[in-house]
């Protein structure tokens, strides 16, 4: 191992598909591969997530779809943010969402509707050239109140009821809590990665985590009482403690607000003590152990929701956050 080690497992992700699938009960399913995959790898993802019936790709960018377009030159690609690099999208065959000013040209285009995240999306429906494809807008609440979203959905609903396009709006938390919110199609992104858009166990809305961090002590110190360990003193001993480093820090993606999160110290849960540095912390021992023990910091019951609870975020910035540059991790993909 170098400094730590990202695993991402693409059967589970595949099974995560199957999953929605079955929950988006008939409607197409359209994988969200923004953000690298949710920082999980976007061809990666999006290779497995098309394998398991995903019928589209869905990115942030042009610049996302373009790897993408090289990597599955057949599969169909909807860059979901405005942009105006329109060429470039026409000649790699990718489909444009629209929510503002004119609609171009010579390229399949969706329609987006403002119903009430108050972002991007006409007010209105305008007037529908031949080379619209699809209708959507964006719900703002499906996780929490879902009440609002049924409001969005009927407004939705009105706009578009003479219009003879297909129709998609669920996001993760609507395919697996809100079935009027199905349509045609549906666009799933967290869930892919087996992460609970409810900030949740994933587990209980029948997911697995794809991914998997680790690393290993690099030293193990004792501090007697009154010693400390990190940036100004924030963790000081009250009686001798035993406490590892372990070389990841928040140029890795873990974060300076975990301290007193959870990792998992040899299958034992131990806690972050002090300030995170850049390239380390340090863990709160339950005794003396030798460097190169081995450390799950995500995985093995240690879920992204939860250090995103102690964050006060959500697992979506948790996993879009961890960096796997080969000049500080080693990522692995399992394929079986």
């Amino acid at each position: 191992m170098r400094r730590s080690e990202l695993t991402v497992d693409l059967g589970a992700l595949r099974r995560n598909v199957a999953r929605l699938r079955s929950a988006a009960d008939g409607a197409e399913l359209w994988a969200v591969v923004k953000a690298d995959g949710y920082g999980h790898g976007g061809a990666d993802s999006a290779r497995a997530a098309t394998a398991a019936g995903a019928t589209a790709l869905c990115v942030a960018t042009v610049g996302e779809g373009l790897p993408l377009r090289e990597a599955l030159p057949d599969q169909r690609i909807v860059v979901l943010s405005p942009t105006d690099e329109v060429r470039q999208a026409r000649q790699a065959r990718l489909e444009l969402v629209i929510g503002s000013g004119a609609i171009p040209e010579d390229v399949p285009v969706h329609v987006k509707l403002d119903t009430g995240m108050g972002r991007y999306g006409f007010a209105e429906l305008p007037p529908l050239p031949p080379n619209v494809v699809g209708l959507m807008t964006h719900l703002a609440t499906a996780e929490l109140d879902t009440a609002f979203a049924e409001r969005q959905l009927a407004r939705f609903r009105e706009a578009t009821a003479d219009a003879e396009l297909p129709r998609h709006v669920a996001n993760s938390a609507a395919t697996l809590r809100l079935p009027s919110s199905r349509f045609d199609a549906v666009r799933c992104g967290i869930a892919l990665y087996g992460l609970s858009p409810f900030g949740t166990d994933p587990r209980d809305d029948g997911l697995e985590p794809v991914l998997s961090w680790r690393s290993e002590l690099a030293q193990v110190k004792r501090l007697a009482p009154g010693e400390s360990t990190g940036y100004d003193r924030e963790f000081v001993a009250g009686r001798e403690t035993w406490i590892g480093i372990v070389p990841v820090g928040y140029a890795d993606g873990f974060r300076r607000d975990l301290t007193g999160t959870e990792v998992l110290v040899d299958g034992r849960r131990c806690r972050a003590v002090g300030v995170v540095s850049m390239d380390s912390f340090a863990v709160e021992l339950a005794g003396p152990a030798e460097p190169g023990t081995p450390v799950t910091l995500i995985g093995d019951g240690i879920l992204a929701e939860e250090h995103a609870r102690h964050a006060g975020t959500i697992a979506y910035e948790i996993a879009t956050g961890l960096r796997a540059a080969p000049v500080r991790a080693v990522r692995r993909v399992l394929d079986a």
